[in-house]
């Protein structure tokens, strides 16, 4: 079978009661701060909180009756285990799914609460795959690919007829890459329904594939991405050639710029997301020239983000914005010190969160002590108001920030 725009039409059509029309919604903050016209659609509100569950109940409804009886498995990081086992389970099918060691416990439990056996093998998706057709031979499973399927892909496809439907007039849509199922997928029908419209693809800088092969550059894998759902060594042959016929540019993102991306749509649009969508806000920030005078659609394919991870993100990010920043003093070891700090800091406008007075370790004088204060200011500008004038009251003291 072959990923065409009548077969994307055809699987809208027949997961369409099955899924959620998710919101097309403008990005204001956003907008205003990049100077651009961004929206949103947010696939992290779709079944699963991702939009991996639109090319697997894609799947699932081509299964024979026997093939439904056998049951299936796949293999995913989390958001594909997900979508095809709670629509498994909806329709009545066992599923297995081999998960990577080290999947974020929360994508797991959620896996496991939809119904389905999870088997954990593997450092990653790709030592994984092997391990899950060699249990489907076995067991007479069917196995459902992530990516590498033209049924799954149209399902994803389906984002961007819905995307071009509720935002007819979108000159750019940004999709993030890791097999290449979604942007092959959505390139394929976007294309066919706005031929001008500009297709732009977003990977993590540290599985980079795609850009390899469309940039012509060489590959830079290497450790954990926090964006472990496109976090893919083997992008699908055929997807890649579409990505090739059909997109504008592929462009890479660091870690540390997706995970600015990621706060960013917390903070300013009260959006949780995963790193995936954050490697697609971060490539628009990279190329804001780009994108001006465009309305720019961005998809946030997924909202499935660990919650101890998305609370040490959180308090990074307000770290960043100067909002908790750590100010540390060299002060003379007598009483009274730490009242005119916390005087001083609080008259200013501040709070103090969290105090350690040092006095045993030997990088200060018998006579001194180090002080650490850390405060929740408003901004960067308040901290740097805080510290002169903490300065000017003759207290020696650096911060994290280097003020």
């Amino acid at each position: 079978m072959t990923l065409t725009p009548d077969l994307i039409r055809q699987t809208h059509d027949a997961i369409r009661d099955a899924t959620i029309l998710t919101p097309m919604v403008p990005a204001t903050r956003l907008s205003l701060q990049l100077g651009i016209d961004l929206h949103l659609k947010l696939e992290n509100r779709q079944h699963t909180n991702a939009f991996k569950s639109r090319g697997a109940l894609a799947k699932l409804l081509t299964l024979t009756d026997a093939q439904k009886k056998a049951g299936v498995i796949a293999c995913s990081a989390g958001n594909h285990a997900q979508g095809v086992a709670y629509h498994a389970t909806r329709l009545g099918i066992a599923s297995t799914i081999v998960m990577p060691e080290g999947t974020p416990f929360n994508k797991i439990k959620a896996t496991q609460t939809f119904g389905a056996t999870v088997i954990t093998h593997g450092v990653g998706f790709d030592d994984s795959v092997q391990f899950t057709l060699d249990r489907a031979a076995r067991d007479g499973l069917t196995f459902i690919h992530p990516f590498d399927d033209p049924v799954v892909a149209a399902g994803q496809g389906t984002v961007a007829l819905e995307m071009l439907a509720q935002a007819p007039d979108l000159d750019s849509i940004v999709v993030p890459i890791g097999g290449g199922g979604l942007i092959a997928g959505m390139a394929v029908a976007a294309k066919d329904t706005k031929p001008a419209v500009e297709i732009i693809g977003a990977q993590a800088e540290l599985f980079d594939a795609v850009s390899a092969q469309f940039n012509n550059h060489p590959t830079h894998f290497n450790g954990a991405s926090l964006a472990e759902g496109i976090a893919v060594k083997a992008p699908a042959p055929a997807n890649v050639d579409i990505i090739a016929s059909h997109v504008a540019r592929v462009d890479t993102a660091t870690e540390a710029q997706i995970e600015d991306a990621v706060f960013d749509l917390l903070s300013a649009e009260k959006l949780v997301a995963e790193g995936a969508p954050g490697a697609g806000l971060a490539v628009i920030k990279n190329n804001l020239a780009h994108y001006q005078g465009k309305k720019v659609g961005l998809v946030v394919c997924g909202g499935n983000i660990d919650s101890r991870l998305l609370s040490t993100l959180i308090l990074r990010g307000l770290v960043r914005d100067g909002r908790i920043t750590r100010l540390t003093f060299e002060i003379d070891d007598t009483p009274g010190q730490l009242a005119t700090i916390s005087r001083i800091i609080g008259e200013a406008g501040a709070n103090v969160v969290e105090v350690i007075h040092q006095r045993m370790m030997q990088s200060v004088s018998l006579k001194q002590a180090e002080l650490e204060v850390v405060i929740e200011a408003r901004d960067i500008g308040h901290v740097e108001d805080i510290v002169t004038t903490l300065r000017d009251q003759g207290f020696r003291l650096r911060t994290d920030s280097g003020l």
